[in-house]
Formats: C-alpha cells, sequence, structure tokens
C-alpha cells in the first residue's frame, strides 16, 4: 500500500534570487532602451593623414553651413573628428557638398546615420545594435584572394635575395627564375653548384628546401617549406585586409565591415554606400609602382624587331605604345610609399601625384640617383587584373592579365631621396585614384570579386518593417495561446517571453552584434521555442495534480521533474547554433548568434523568471485551486 507524502513544500525562492532577476531586468532594459531612440542624419567629418583638426576648423564649417542656409540639429567635435547632426536627408546631402567643397581633400567627409541616444545612457555605454546590409542597404563584396600569386610573388622575392647573395659572395650563376611553385637557380659547372647550394641553405635553409629530384648537378630547384608557404598565404590575406581597410577609410565609409572568411577569401559590406563600380574600382585595383632606371645603351625598336632583349634588361611600352628598355633592377616600388596626393603641376596645369617614400626607400633612392645624374628613371604603372571569361566548352575561367605601362622616363636632374613627384597621368581621376591606392598600400595579391550584392536605403528599410512585424505577429499569437490553454500561469509564460526579447536586444546591444535579416529570423523562432520550457513544466503540474499531488507538491515536481528535459532540449539545440557559427558565413553566423542567445535567455526566464512569480503568487500560502 502507498503512502501520500505529507511534507508541506512552501515554494519560496530565498531574497538573493529576487534580487537577481531585478538586476537583470534593470540592466536589460537599460541597455536595450538605446534601440528605441532611432538614429539622425548625419555627416561625418574625419581629418585625413598627417592633418589634424582644431576648433577653428569647426567653426568654419559651421559659419559655411550657416551661409548655405543649413542649421544642423548638434555639432560634435571630439578633437579627432566632427559629427554634425541633422533633422532630414535633405540637409544631410546638402551640408556634404557644401563641407567637401569648403574643406577638399584635407578629410574624409561621409555621410552618416548617427544614434540618438540621450546621454545619460551613452554615460553607462548603453549604444543600439548595429543593422546589417539587409536592414540598412549598402553593397557587399566577396573577394578571393589569389594565392597562387602570392607564391608566385614570394619565389621572385627570393630569386631577387640569392642574386644578391651569391653576387656578394662572388659565385657565378647563369640564371635565376621564380616560377608558380619553385625557384630554379641555374649555373655553368657543377662547383659552382655545389657551392651556391651550400649558401643558399645556410642563409634561407628555414624558408627553403632543395627538390632533390628535379635538380641535377647544373640546375638547383627550390621549394618553400609547408611552414613558409603557409606564412606567405596567411601574410597575403592579412596584408589584403589591412590594404582594403585603408582604401574603405579613404573612401570615407562609416562603420564599414573587413572580415576573412575560410582561408582565402574576404567578406567586404560597405553600409550606405550605392555607388557599387566606383567600391569595385577601389577595392579590386592592384595597381602599384616601380621605379627602373632605363637602358640608355641598347635599341628599343631593335629588341621588337628582333625579339631579342639585352641581358639585365626587359622590354617595356608607354601608353602610346612607344617601346623602352628598362633595367632589371627595381629601385624602389609602391611598397615604400608611406604617403601620396594628387594635385597639379605649377608650370604646366597637368595631373600629378605627389610622393614620399619610407625610410629604406629614400635611402634606395638617394643611393640610386647620386650615381645616375643626368640619365633617365622611368616609372613603371602595374595593374593585375584577374576576370571571368566563358570558354568555348561554356565553363567559366579565370583570365589574369598584367598591364604594366611607362607612364613617364624624365631625366634626372639632381640626387633626390623620399619626396619627388609622378608627371604623365591621363586625368586628375587617373591621380587621384592612384594616390589613394599608394596612400592605402598595395595588395599583396590580386584579388576577384566572385560575389556581389546591392541593398538599396529602401530596400533595408522594408526588410526592418517586415522583419518587426514578424516579431511581433509571432509575439501576439504565441501570447494568445498561452492565455487560452493555461490561464493564469500562460500570463506568467507571456510576462517572461516578453522578458526573454527584452533581455536578448540587450545582450545584441551590449555585445555590439550586427542585427540582419537571418538574426531577426532566429529571434522570430525564439520566440516560438522560449515557451516550451513553459509547456512542459505546465503539463508535468497537471499531471502531479491528476496523480492526487497537493497544489504545492505538485508546482515542486512540475519545476524540478521537468528542468533535466527542458535542459537536454536546449543544450541540442545550442550545440547546433554552435556548430552554425563555427562552419556558416555570415548571414548563418547572425541566426546562429541569436538563436544561441535567445536558448540561454529563454532557459532565465522560463525556468527561474516564471518560478519566481509562481512562488510569489502561490508559495507559501493555501491554494484550492490553481489556474492552469
Amino acid at each position: 500500500m502507498f503512502q501520500t507524502n505529507t511534507q508541506t513544500i512552501a515554494n519560496r525562492y530565498p531574497l538573493w534570487k529576487y534580487v537577481l532577476i531585478a538586476l537583470v531586468i534593470l540592466v536589460s532594459t537599460l541597455y536595450a532602451l538605446p534601440n528605441l531612440f532611432g538614429e539622425d542624419p548625419a555627416v561625418q567629418v574625419q581629418p585625413a593623414k598627417m592633418v589634424s583638426f582644431d576648433q577653428k576648423v569647426v567653426n568654419e564649417i559651421e559659419q559655411a553651413l550657416q551661409q548655405a542656409g543649413l542649421k544642423p540639429r548638434k555639432v560634435e567635435f571630439d578633437g579627432k573628428q566632427l559629427l554634425i547632426r541633422f533633422d532630414n536627408p535633405e540637409d544631410q546631402l546638402k551640408a556634404k557638398s557644401v563641407i567637401k567643397k569648403l574643406i577638399d581633400r584635407k578629410a574624409v567627409v561621409a555621410l552618416n546615420l548617427a544614434p540618438s541616444t540621450p546621454a545619460w545612457l551613452e554615460a553607462i555605454g548603453a549604444k543600439p545594435m548595429y543593422l546589417g546590409l539587409d536592414l540598412r542597404g549598402g553593397v557587399h563584396f566577396l573577394l578571393d584572394v589569389d594565392m597562387e600569386a602570392a607564391v608566385e610573388k614570394a619565389y621572385r622575392r627570393f630569386g631577387e635575395e640569392i642574386r644578391t647573395l651569391l653576387r656578394e659572395n662572388r659565385v657565378r650563376y647563369g640564371m635565376i627564375k621564380g616560377e608558380k611553385d619553385r625557384l630554379v637557380v641555374g649555373f655553368r659547372n657543377a662547383a659552382d653548384a655545389e657551392k651556391a647550394k651550400a649558401l643558399i641553405l645556410e642563409q634561407y635553409g628555414e624558408d627553403l628546401q632543395l627538390d632533390e629530384k628535379a635538380s641535377d648537378s647544373l640546375h638547383l630547384v627550390f621549394r618553400l617549406t609547408p611552414k613558409t608557404l603557409k606564412a606567405t598565404k596567411d601574410y597575403a590575406l592579412k596584408q589584403n585586409i589591412t590594404t582594403l581597410r585603408n582604401r574603405i577609410n579613404e573612401l570615407g565609409v562609416a562603420e564599414p565591415i573587413v572580415q576573412q572568411q575560410g582561408d582565402r577569401r574576404i567578406v567586404v559590406q560597405l553600409p550606405g554606400v550605392q555607388d557599387t563600380a566606383r567600391a569595385k574600382e577601389i577595392l579590386g585595383a592592384t595597381a602599384t609602382l616601380e621605379f627602373r632606371l632605363v637602358d640608355e645603351r641598347h635599341d628599343p625598336e631593335q629588341a621588337v624587331r628582333t625579339g631579342r632583349v639585352p641581358p639585365g634588361s626587359r622590354l617595356y611600352h608607354f601608353r602610346d605604345g612607344r617601346p623602352i628598355l628598362l633595367k632589371d633592377r627595381v629601385i624602389v616600388s609602391g611598397e615604400n610609399v608611406i604617403n601620396a596626393q594628387s594635385g597639379l603641376e605649377q608650370q604646366t596645369g597637368t595631373p600629378m601625384v605627389s610622393v614620399t617614400l619610407d625610410a629604406a626607400g629614400g635611402r634606395k633612392m638617394l643611393a640610386t640617383t647620386k650615381k645616375n645624374v643626368g640619365k633617365r628613371m622611368a616609372v613603371v604603372y602595374i595593374e593585375n587584373k584577374v576576370e571571368t571569361v566563358v570558354g568555348p566548352d561554356g565553363r567559366k575561367i579565370k583570365k589574369r592579365s598584367v598591364n604594366k605601362d611607362v607612364i613617364n622616363a624624365a631625366v634626372i636632374r639632381d640626387q633626390f631621396a623620399n619626396r619627388f613627384q609622378i608627371t604623365g597621368l591621363d586625368s586628375p581621376q587617373e591621380a587621384q585614384n592612384l594616390a589613394l591606392l599608394l596612400r592605402a598600400g598595395a595588395l599583396a595579391a590580386p584579388m576577384e570579386i566572385v560575389e556581389e550584392r546591392t541593398i538599396g536605403p529602401s530596400l533595408g528599410a522594408d526588410n526592418i518593417k517586415q522583419g518587426f512585424m514578424s516579431v511581433v505577429v509571432g509575439f501576439l499569437l504565441v501570447l494568445v495561446f498561452m492565455v487560452w490553454r493555461y490561464k493564469v500561469f500562460g500570463v506568467i509564460a507571456d510576462i517572461a517571453l516578453a522578458l526573454n526579447l527584452i533581455i536578448i536586444v540587450a545582450v545584441l546591444s551590449l555585445l555590439q552584434a550586427t542585427l540582419t535579416l537571418p538574426g531577426i529570423a532566429g529571434i522570430v523562432l525564439t520566440v516560438g521555442m522560449a515557451v516550451d520550457a513553459n509547456v512542459l513544466i505546465y503539463e508535468r503540474i497537471k499531471e502531479e495534480l491528476r496523480n492526487g499531488q497537493s497544489i504545492q507538491t505538485a508546482i515542486h515536481a512540475g519545476y524540478e521533474k521537468a528542468f533535466m528535459t527542458i535542459a537536454d532540449a536546449n543544450i541540442t539545440t545550442l550545440l547546433a547554433a554552435i556548430v552554425l557559427f563555427s562552419f556558416g558565413t555570415g548571414p548563418i553566423k547572425g541566426f546562429a548568434v541569436t538563436l544561441s542567445i535567445g536558448i540561454v535567455t529563454s532557459m532565465f526566464t522560463a525556468i527561474m523568471v516564471t518560478r519566481a512569480i509562481v512562488n510569489w503568487l502561490y508559495g507559501g500560502k493555501r491554494v484550492e485551486k490553481l489556474s492552469i
């Protein structure tokens, strides 16, 4: 015969749990609040490199805006950059034109949407969450880095260093050639080959390994070690990311996203940018410069006719097609440029770029110009292009091409080091683009745009409206169902669900996460899943009551016995979300982030918060009937 357990269960929470819940509600509400205040159309003015702002410049901008009949809502200057808020987008666009005309290229002027968060919330670090490209509008690019070109460039670099090493040690060699997957060094006799082999392996043994099968007595074939090969590819990816960030800063894009995806791809998102042609031109350009001495001893026309280029020289062409022979050795390249400004030459009024080299480049240029006064030095403009063409069989093929044009070949009138001008450019726009690319730095390897999306601002607004509506509809349907099915306990679950949404928004704002359409989908899914735990608990309570347990015992047993089932279900879903985040791309990551946050917060609200309310309503009291 079974006996009924008559032990009284109070169903009361200790004070610290109520304090903890109250604290979570307070903090979540405060950090979710900034998302209700919206954004102001604004103009962001940031000084360009090697230029600083002071209050005098700010006053000049304010006066120019006043003369143009524009009245800003607020002007904010933090000593580094200027943010001017307006009441409407029309004034914002007019103000950008006025400021751009006033300060010319001394600063980067960008359109921005500045959060209108109250000062007292900003004081505690409360900020609204970012909106993704699909909600705000802009341009999305997925770029593929040409790792093969990066490796080939590394072989050529090692070839130049080995050439210098062998000359310094007076070892004769026939040829040194850096190829796509190897470095070949040729010799006239086996003794020189053996001596060179020892020198190269001693100096570059950590980076290069000898390919015994491909080598012979007169040819040494080297390949990059696995460690160096990986480091070369990693450097190419990181350098390209850094260069892209610099270029985007020059473009004046507010809150851009540049991040690595996989081991050779880069995601670039430019909110607010609608001119895709300009963005593609700047991001994908791999233009750089080389400075070489002109070969004055040989005739370039004869080299073209015979097809024979003199040893130590290379055949190039001017933009108009005229041939010219240049020395094989590069004096300095675009990698040595630390600053470049476009402008017009004073005497002729033609476009030019004023270049400043780093210390190493300045030393090389000084040493070269000191020995070659009266001789000519050429500027070679190099542009790598990767195009996708359709082959005869209908398959897409990557076609790589390298354009090398000589911009000018001027006589060295006097020795100079790290400051000089480049002339011979076709237009002021070309001069501006070249200066921008040189300031931002050269790409370590060419890139191809493999995916491109443009989202208009009106479409972004529609996405926000539809996404918000989906959350509201899902939320209301769940509210109605829970009240209909579980009466007072359903209301308690609805309160917890509302709090769950507030906590999710607060966490996203605290993390400064980017909310996207897939992220909204994750929130909608969380709204449905959040009440699953309450359904399990409430059904367990009803089952205990049917089995003849007292009301207090049934409440206690419902929460205690359903906990493990709830935990198992949520942990498995959380593991799936973590996998999605680890291996997914941008949109999938957004979904995984909101889903993961929603799972954790729903566990807190569905179990701890609802239990606190139930304990407050029914705990320690004599209850005749539960409204469940």
